[in-house]
């Protein structure tokens, strides 16, 4: 039995692993001043962090719609596949799970199940990643979903922000709310938390909330090897930086990717936005191919 696994697009998987693996995107839509689009088709994160930046143009994103997973899983079908797992973004941040919930229905709930990772970003990459790999070694569609529900809740998502001002306007800020206010001279390190934002603590300055953020995902990968991914948008540098830190702090990383968060959870947080996703030793072993591939990616084998 061949299972098929789905995501939406903010799993900001790299383009050669969704190519490698088969795996099938279904793009959220976001709305520009003067111009909309599907996110990584016809809108990348330049055009959110330029259109935030010039006058601090508000951006709006909304979920895909049934009828464009319904396609989706045809799609798959189409291409041979007999199970369907369809992996999505936290039902607490957007509708997109309950749209996928929908078309499950109209092509069969025993053929496509659907998954709520309480996660975005790498958070759920990584989790459609293990699941592409089960899937790709020829697990059943149980163990293929079981993989991205264990994989999604071990992962942990720890992220500083410029300001809370655009989690605020788009209702993602969730507990965060708390810190809003005279707080907003507060940088807090953010996490998520059961699907939701919400503050881990809060900090006096941008340069002690990076200095956290790194010592948060360090003691989040723990003495494993842990597979990792830096997110950012319009902060390129602070990126590099980050993984860079990492990279001398964490010997045993198994994978490190890098990447600009796309435009549906790029205008949620703003430019200037980083983030560590973490999975940790042992749940990051659903993930793994055998380590000399791994090190063909430019990663190092762990010591043992």
């Amino acid at each position: 039995m061949s299972v098929a696994v789905v995501t939406d697009s903010t799993a900001y998987l790299p383009a050669e692993l969704v190519e490698e693996y088969g795996i099938e995107v279904v793009p959220l839509y976001v709305v520009l001043p003067g111009r909309s689009g599907r996110e990584g088709c016809d809108i990348g994160p330049q055009d959110v962090a330029q259109a935030m930046q010039a006058r601090g143009q508000q951006v709006f994103t909304s979920r895909p719609t049934p009828g464009d997973f319904v396609a989706a899983y045809r799609r798959c079908l189409a291409d041979g596949a007999d199970r369907i797992v369809s992996v999505h973004l936290s039902a607490e941040l957007s509708g997109t799970w309950d749209a996928a919930r929908l078309a499950a229905g109209q092509i069969g709930e025993h053929v496509v199940t659907v998954i709520d990772s309480r996660a975005t970003a790498m958070a759920l990459g990584y989790a459609v990643l293990a699941a592409a790999r089960a899937a790709a070694e020829g697990a059943d569609a149980e163990a293929v979903a079981d993989v991205a529900r264990d994989t999604a809740a071990a992962t942990r998502t720890l992220f500083v922000v410029d300001t809370l001002e655009y989690l605020r306007r788009g209702g993602r800020i969730g507990a965060a709310a708390a810190v809003l206010g005279s707080a907003l001279a507060v940088k807090p390190v953010l996490h998520v938390v059961d699907g939701k934002v919400v503050p881990l603590e809060k900090v006096r300055t941008s340069a002690r909330a990076f200095h956290r953020l790194v010592q948060r995902a360090v003691e989040a990968a723990g003495d494993g090897a842990a597979s990792v991914a830096v997110h950012h948008l319009a902060a390129a540098e602070r990126a590099e930086r980050l993984a860079t830190e990492l990279r001398e702090q964490l010997p045993k990383l198994r994978e490190l990717y890098v990447s600009e968060l796309g435009a549906a959870i790029g205008a949620h947080v703003g430019p200037g936005a980083v983030g560590v996703v973490v999975v940790p030793a042992p749940a990051d072993r659903a993930l793994l191919e055998p380590l000399d591939q791994a090190g063909e990616r430019g990663t190092e084998p762990p010591t043992e």
